[in-house]
């Protein structure tokens, strides 16, 4: 395990600076990647959000900690200029951890033997500002929303799954659950931006609870700014019996409710407010909403429109993007502690179309001398069985016979998991031992952390050299039109 990953599951009484970049002020000052940063003009932060709001300030005083010395640096700039130093991790004290014992969540789900940080459940405001994560607020308090407020820790993201006080308490197993919302009502009161979340499990908040949940957010939280209706995930580790997939015809119906609201809060608040994940559209076996349906793709993040949104992006002759998923774990080990909105240095960084050398190679076990793939050589596509649903008709339209799909089956987790994000290393080694060499294989970064999967395994360890490859649509179809510009897609590894 990694000392960044460890930091994240223990307290991190001060921040380290991990990066300094050459020539900033930080690198004038001074400072140097291991200085542990003690206070910042007498306070200490907490967490990168405070952190950043500190360095701002023109002339910044950082009392450090460096070799066992203590030392004070005065650091020379202006307001608003940037400090030019890059902070370990994103939460300095302890992650808030969740104390709901919910019988959907995934983290309950999850095989042995993974990495420690990914067991984590976190219940924590900063997270769900900073990486997208939703929070339930069972551990909100006046503290947080003083500083919630103050700071305009704005968008934020709640789990609502019911508005039925007794039901949301039995979901959460928490009785703080049926009155956090709360919170929710207060956020929104300051004109804090949220997006909600229902986790639809079958049998228990659909059918008419999902209904007079979505009246109650219509009655209780019209300022909402979206909610994203999501079905139930249940992998093969899954132990509670009443859990379990959805139906076809329980999509459909899923499906129907929403169509229904989204009509009512458009005649009431002015837009369609609740949506659909794509997964109930592919499991209804429905088409997908017109792009125009989902506005600015507020909830790309969370799975809403991401299919319509990659078809617009292949079939763009730009090579701009809606928005780029970061998968279920990113958070943890994968994203930078600016957030999940920062740019991943680590991978999906190089652009489809950038030239790159033989220097951006790795060698697999069994092809050891390294030897990238031809530019025209046949190409094949590595995806979930989810993505090969929304792939294939768009790979169909271009009519070429040199492009495939591998639909990678996810054994690792099994159950309903079929998402591109959950691959596994295991499986896709499973998927490419058979594949013949000399193609090219492309990768979707959605599956990595740091060049590694969920299960461990590392890009090496594949069987095949695989391309790398940005998860939207344009970065793809630049990666298929590199073999007529002899232009390569993304590292080869």
């Amino acid at each position: 395990m990694s000392d960044h990953h460890t930091r994240i599951l223990k307290i991190v009484s001060f921040p380290l600076i991990s990066e300094v970049v050459p020539g900033s002020a930080a690198d004038t000052a001074g400072l140097l990647p291991g200085d542990e940063i003690v206070a910042i003009d007498g306070e200490v932060p907490t967490d990168v959000i405070r952190w950043q709001l500190l360095v701002d300030e023109a002339d910044p005083i950082l009392s450090l900690q460096r070799g066992g010395l203590e030392l004070e640096i005065e650091v020379q700039k202006g307001a608003g200029e940037p400090l030019g130093a890059q902070v370990e991790a994103s939460i300095f004290d302890r992650v808030r951890t969740c104390d709901n014992h919910c019988e959907f969540c995934f983290i309950y789900q999850l095989p042995k033997g993974m990495r420690r940080s990914l067991y984590l459940k976190d219940d924590d405001y900063r997270l769900s500002f900073l990486y997208g994560n939703f929070t339930t607020l069972t551990r909100f308090t006046e503290a947080d929303l003083e500083r919630v407020v103050s700071e305009r820790l704005s968008p934020l993201y709640v789990s609502i799954h019911s508005t039925n006080p007794d039901l949301r308490s039995r979901m959460l197993k928490n009785p703080r659950g049926g009155y956090s919302l709360r919170w929710l009502r207060a956020l929104l009161d300051f004109g804090i931006e949220i997006h909600g979340q229902i986790v639809v499990c079958p049998g228990i908040n659909d059918g008419k609870e999902l209904d007079d949940t979505l009246l109650g957010v219509l009655d209780q939280f019209p300022e909402l700014q979206s909610v994203a209706v999501v079905p139930l995930g249940v992998s093969d580790y899954n132990t509670e019996a009443a859990m379990r997939p959805h139906t076809e015809q329980e999509a459909r119906s899923v499906l129907e409710i929403v169509d229904l609201w989204q009509e009512r809060y458009m005649k009431t608040v002015g837009h369609r407010l609740v949506y659909a994940a794509d997964e109930y559209y592919l499991l209804a076996g429905e088409p997908f909403p017109k792009a125009e349906t989902y506005g600015d793709f507020a909830m790309h993040e969370d799975g809403i429109g991401m299919a319509r949104a990659f078809g617009l992006e292949f079939t763009s002759e730009t090579d701009s993007t809606i928005g780029t998923r970061s998968g279920f774990f990113q958070w943890v080990d994968g994203a930078p502690p600016e957030g999940y909105r920062a740019i991943r240095s680590s991978q999906g960084s190089n652009r489809a179309g950038e030239l790159l050398s033989d220097s951006n190679c790795a060698s697999s076990e069994t092809n050891l001398l390294g030897i990238k793939p031809r530019r025209d050589a046949p190409i094949a596509i590595l995806t979930g069985e989810y993505g090969a649903q929304v792939l294939t008709p768009l790979i169909a339209e271009l009519d070429r016979n040199d492009v495939r799909i591998i639909e990678v089956k996810n054994k690792f987790f099994g159950g309903n998991i079929k998402v591109t994000g959950l691959m596994a290393g295991g499986d896709v080694q499973t998927a490419l031992d058979s594949e013949p060499e000399g193609h090219r294989y492309l990768l979707p970064d959605v599956c990595l952390n740091n060049g590694k999967f969920l299960d461990g395994v590392s890009v090496e360890e594949l069987p095949k050299l695989v391309e790398i490859v940005p998860t939207n649509g344009a970065d793809l179809r630049l990666a298929l039109e590199a073999r007529r510009t002899n232009e390569s897609s993304g590292p080869v590894l």
